[in-house]
């Protein structure tokens, strides 16, 4: 009685078991066709595509091993920073002292060392020929595969590029009538170049210098502003309209993210199959991590403007609410639907935690306005 079935069962597993050869056997077609060209040819040939292959693994293990290892990596980076509470571009020095002093500004100093933990800690990932390569030529964004941590870098310099601008434009110069800071011009120069920039490009056809170059002559821009700051040959104007600028545009910047998450997660809810998930996610993760760096810096700077506002108690919330959004660090990331069971929607979470900072901002905002 039992036979018919157990035909029927042992027909069906060696159908997969053939369907599987199958499939193995036309993946393992090229290389095994590969193979017997490869020791047809002569000893020359071979010393050439042997060295050329070695080459390409080697390659690919650092490519590899570069995306996968985030050194330097923690969300609690801000602790390790120490604030004197006094705002940036203030005199220090006292009134016997044989020359002036002036505080440093604390924003200045982190968008340097997120710069630097980006292309110096880090090798800058969107700019290696690998990555502009892709997986057989599609873009790895669209891969779940070995892609976040060129989003999450992309991330943070979202919030330098904006930064850079921001210290240029009104920061680092008294009501925008005075001249624009050589130091501060040429970071924001250097943090608008493109992303994906390598060592040659075809458009222009050419040698070229790579995005990294131009992303580490900001931390030298910005931290020879700071140190003339601190000697008072430079000026950081600490007034509550240029904070307000500042919030606001980094309240836009998360806007515009915030959209970004909600287009995703609204419509296309593939829960753990989504490819573009996670690039969207860790972008959002690192523009959080930077700006949750930045904003402690602009309370440091603008102390005696928050003080006087009493709006420190405010700052420490959105500060909290930023931090807490950096405990969500999923191994991968999943975007089902918002009211679904089975898989969770991070995209809808980050989006979450980044509106309830974005609303501390425009909070913050308004009473300075006032």
């Amino acid at each position: 009685m039992l036979d018919p079935i157990v035909n029927f069962f042992t027909w069906v597993f060696q159908m997969i078991g053939r369907g599987i050869g199958l499939v193995v056997g036309v993946l393992l077609w090229p290389f095994m066709w590969l193979g017997r060209w490869y020791v047809q040819r002569g000893w020359i040939l071979k010393a050439v595509v042997g060295a050329g292959l070695v080459l390409l693994v080697a390659l690919y293990g650092y490519f590899i091993w570069n995306t996968q290892a985030w050194t330097n990596f923690n969300p609690d980076y801000v602790a390790n920073y120490t604030f004197d509470n006094v705002s940036a571009g203030q005199e220090t020095s006292a009134a016997n002292a044989t020359s002036r002093t002036c505080a440093r500004s604390a924003i200045a100093d982190i968008t340097a060392d997120l710069t630097d933990f980006n292309v110096n800690q880090n090798a800058w990932i969107s700019s290696m020929i690998l990555y502009k390569l892709g997986l057989f030529g599609m873009d790895w964004d669209r891969t779940p595969f070995l892609d976040n941590k060129a989003s999450f870098q992309r991330g943070i310099h979202e919030a330098v590029r904006r930064t850079t601008t921001e210290l240029a434009d009104n920061l680092g110069r008294v009501r925008t009538t005075s001249q624009i800071d050589s130091n501060l011009q040429s970071a924001r120069g250097n943090a608008q170049f493109d992303e994906y920039t390598w060592y040659f490009g075809l458009s222009p056809f050419g040698p070229k210098t790579p995005t990294p170059s131009y992303y580490r002559a900001i931390v030298t821009d910005l931290r020879s502003f700071n140190d003339r700051l601190s000697r008072c040959e430079a000026v950081f104007d600490a007034r509550a309209d240029n904070l307000i600028q500042y919030l606001d545009r980094i309240s836009s910047a998360l806007g515009d993210t915030s959209a970004i998450l909600r287009e995703r997660s609204e419509n296309y809810n593939n829960g753990w199959f989504d490819t573009r998930a996670d690039d969207r996610f860790w972008f959002a993760y690192g523009q959080l991590y930077a700006y949750y760096g930045l904003l402690k810096g602009a309370q440091a700077d603008f102390e005696q403007v928050l003080a006087e506002r009493h709006l420190n108690a405010l700052w420490d919330t959105m500060e909290q609410q930023a931090r807490s959004a950096l405990r969500i660090q999923p191994l991968i990331i999943a975007n089902g639907r918002e009211d679904g069971w089975l898989t969770p929607t991070h995209l809808a979470t980050m989006g979450f935690y980044i509106l309830r900072v974005r609303s501390n901002l425009v909070e913050i905002s308004n009473v300075l306005t006032r």
